[in-house]
């Protein structure tokens, strides 16, 4: 066994110890288990699995029901694998192959979470990284307990290929002809010419196009695109066998430039050339809910989709000069359907999503002299000493914390809540897509939105602003009621983030959660009396209605889809509702605002 693979027992049970944690408050949060109070101690729990054991332990309660378990102290052991073990049958209510399969995932995701521990920076280390650089210390989705299961990767591969390696790579190539491969460009990239001509080296195109004339083919009938060697090997190599025998794909060598994969794990940052474009692979592999393979209709469709979301911005001056809103648009794209696959009804959609390449704008190129970006998802980040990396922001920014944190909700805010109330469209806020800009004083200026074909969503409801929308984007694009489209908003920004944040900013900055919640709520009232003409909008997507619908991330794997192949990708679980603190101001019922 590899010495670099070998998890070090002490940090193993800390890892160990801040999963069962985790687990427990997510669990609890969506309703899978239901601890009771213990003794007299507002703050002590327990939960009860079988007549020979009971589990105790403290935790704080917060908005939207969330809990907050303290890792130090559960008893009588911290451990989730033996938890799952002891109540797979009873307290949780799985069936036998879904508890296979989640122990799987739960140890894979203890491995990555025990190296990540153990090759913890310090926050003051952590503010000085730089974005790519950054991507690779944060500690995955905060809401979904196994959130590196990497279903398919062996140990040897998350050692390479995960964003917790911090391994920058070359990727090879493949020419395909274009009788099996498809190319889309935003007008600039109309032609691939121009997309390889940026892309690749004189020398690198060079070689390629030997490659293919020494096939006996014409380099001019192909297109070229990068593959992860994974999915070379594991599924390309073999389900495109045929085209590869007969020359219809053709496997080239590396490209020049180095890329670190990040937390989305299937793309990859170009750190030779920080202002190449990013590139979005697929990679057959089962993470947190989906297979992370690429839709072939979604991938044809994602620079008409950037096209028009890019033309909603340039068309508004407040999106476009005030808010200066980055939106890193996928300008080309490259699919190959698989000849049987694609065209099978009800076949599992992960053997549909095989084979192509998204490129994306690189964030460098959108940044001004002395800003620099970070997810939003950094924000949430403690190091091995319990210090906070948004405090040590906050710290260097020398404002005061709820200064601070208005100017990070005066970023973040506006342009969502623009293009949901006056476009009806929103996108997916959570920490990754969603990327703070700041300052050289390391104050949050501007938001950046990544993630476009697979994360935006329109109205149902019709409206005047969608009616131009070309058919190619309206025919990918999910459309949601209004009542639930908020909910991007509230639980991939405020459940999925801020819920999160709040604590830590009670905790690390001294500022309580109905004040951050009463920040929140005052940026939103601020847009309210900004654009006073669109005051049937606010009502129509209603930010501040009391409940919420609990969506349920764990609740979809544990009880809903499991494990089970599909030929549609899932959805959320929802359960019962939650109350909305924006609803609350300082505790007090503000439904009557305006």
């Amino acid at each position: 066994m590899r010495p670099s693979l070998q998890p070090h027992p002490d940090a193993w049970h800390r890892a160990s110890r801040r999963l069962f944690a985790k687990m427990l408050a997510e669990f609890a949060y969506e309703g899978v288990i239901t601890p009771e109070p213990d003794d007299a101690d507002p703050l002590a729990y327990r939960l009860t699995v079988n007549d020979a054991v009971t589990y105790r332990f403290r935790a704080r309660r917060g908005s939207y029901d969330h809990w907050r378990v303290d890792p130090d102290s559960i008893i009588p052991t911290a451990d989730p694998l033996e938890f799952v073990a002891q109540a797979h049958d009873t307290v949780l209510g799985l069936t036998g192959d879904t508890t296979g399969h989640l122990i799987r995932e739960l140890t894979a995701t203890l491995a990555a979470d025990t190296r990540i521990g153990a090759t913890s920076a310090s926050v003051t280390d952590l503010a000085d990284l730089g974005y790519a650089e950054l991507e690779g210390h944060q500690t995955g989705h905060p809401w979904i307990v196994v959130n590196k299961g990497r279903m398919g990767f062996s140990a040897t591969d998350a050692a390479r290929w995960a964003p917790e390696a911090r391994s920058p790579q070359r990727l090879p190539w493949l020419a395909v002809h274009r009788d099996a491969a498809r190319y889309r460009g935003v007008p600039a990239l109309a032609a691939p010419d121009r997309l390889y001509a940026e892309e690749l080296t004189p020398r690198t195109r060079e070689a390629f196009e030997r490659i293919v004339a020494e096939r006996h083919r014409d380099p001019a009938d192909h297109l070229y695109l990068p593959v992860h060697p994974w999915q070379w090997d594991e599924c390309v190599a073999s389900l495109f066998a045929p085209q590869i025998a007969e020359g219809t794909i053709i496997p080239l060598p590396e490209d020049e430039d180095l890329r670190l994969p990040q937390q989305s794990i299937r793309t990859f940052l170009n750190t030779t050339r920080p202002r190449a474009r990013t590139v979005k692979l697929p990679l057959s592999i089962l993470n947190t809910l989906v297979w992370r393979g690429l839709p072939t209709a979604r991938t044809l469709a994602a620079p008409a989709v950037t096209g028009w979301v890019h033309g909603l911005r340039d068309a508004d001056p407040f999106l476009r000069d005030e808010t200066r809103v980055v939106l890193l648009g996928e300008t080309a794209s490259v699919t190959v359907e698989h000849p049987l696959y694609d065209r099978l009804p009800g076949v599992p959609y992960q053997y549909r999503e095989l084979l192509g390449c998204i490129w994306r704008e690189p964030l460098a190129a959108h940044l001004d002299a002395g800003e620099r970006a970070r997810t939003l998802a950094s924000l949430l980040l403690t190091d091995s000493q319990g210090h906070s990396f948004t405090a040590e922001l906050v710290r260097r920014s020398g404002l005061e914390p709820t200064v601070w944190l208005r100017r990070l909700f005066a970023a973040l805010l506006p342009p969502l809540l623009r293009f949901l109330y006056r476009y009806g469209t929103v996108f997916s806020p959570h920490g990754e897509n969603a990327i703070v800009v700041f300052d050289e004083r390391d104050v949050p200026v501007r938001l950046a939105m990544k993630d476009f074909v697979d994360d935006v969503n329109i109205s149902a409801e019709p409206l005047p602003e969608l009616a131009g929308m070309p058919d190619d984007v309206r025919s990918v694009l999910l459309t949601e009621r209004p009542g639930f489209l908020t909910q991007f908003i509230h639980s991939g920004l405020f459940v999925g983030v801020f819920r999160y944040l709040a604590p830590l900013c009670a905790e690390h900055l001294g500022v309580p959660e109905t004040a951050f919640w009463s920040l929140v709520r005052a940026e939103i009232l601020a847009h309210h009396a900004r654009f006073p003409e669109l005051k049937d909008r606010f009502e129509t997507f209603d930010l501040l209605t009391p409940r919420i619908e609990r969506l349920c991330l764990n609740r979809n794997r544990l009880h809903l889809d499991g494990y089970r192949d599909r030929p549609e990708r899932p959805h959320a679980a929802v359960h019962g509702t939650v109350p909305n603190p924006l609803r609350q101001r300082c505790g007090r019922d503000v439904s009557a605002a305006p």
